[in-house]
């Protein structure tokens, strides 16, 4: 029943969101659209930018069900782009009305957990430190995220699928290679120089 509730205020947040700037909705035009109290809110959410963030993530996760591996991230980056397509009114009245930190975090955690699975699985026979693995899911994080708020930014014209293919064969290999770099194993590559 949880999962029922928060999904209907979602969608009637998303259906304010077609009428009025998110910076202009309050709680009470939520639990009205939605036919529920102000207290069935806040027993699920703490506030509309709470309620924002669990949107997202639930979208994201959606996206990249079964898409974490090296074989599968760009299939994962697809459905990342598809899906904030998909919510193309509610992302940009986000990005616009609220702040660009707030949707730029959301995609941060949203990449970084791509990613990050994607490092470890090609760092499996590697010895590598933690802290060199999450140095390397940051530094892709950070382009694809810029790639993407351009993106957003732009009005989403361009189609994702050709963005994702220009995308790969700047990055076909580099995981590798850069998990190589950090080896401190006795079969560690030389970093060039």
């Amino acid at each position: 029943m949880s999962q029922t509730t928060k999904r209907a205020l979602e969608n009637s947040l998303k259906n304010i969101m077609l009428q009025k700037p998110f910076n202009k909705i309050t709680i009470s035009d939520i639990t009205e659209d939605c036919g529920i109290s102000r207290m069935t809110f806040y027993y699920h959410f703490k506030d509309i930018y709470d309620l924002v963030e669990w949107a997202c993530m639930e979208d994201a996760q959606k996206a990249l069900e079964g898409n974490k591996t090296y074989d599968t991230w760009q299939k994962g980056f697809l459905n990342i782009f598809q899906e904030v397509k998909e919510n193309k009114a509610f992302i940009l009245n986000v990005y616009r009305s609220v702040s660009r930190e707030q949707v730029e975090q959301y995609l941060y955690k949203v990449v970084y957990d791509l990613l990050i699975d994607v490092v470890e699985e090609k760092a499996a026979d590697m010895s590598v430190i933690d802290e060199d693995k999450a140095f390397i899911a940051n530094f892709y994080k950070f382009s694809f995220v810029g790639i993407m708020l351009e993106w957003i930014k732009d009005g989403m014209k361009k189609d994702p699928q050709e963005i994702i293919n220009r995308m790969e064969p700047l990055l076909q290999g580099t995981f590798i290679h850069a998990l190589n770099s950090y080896r401190t194993d006795p079969n560690k590559t030389k970093r060039s120089k």
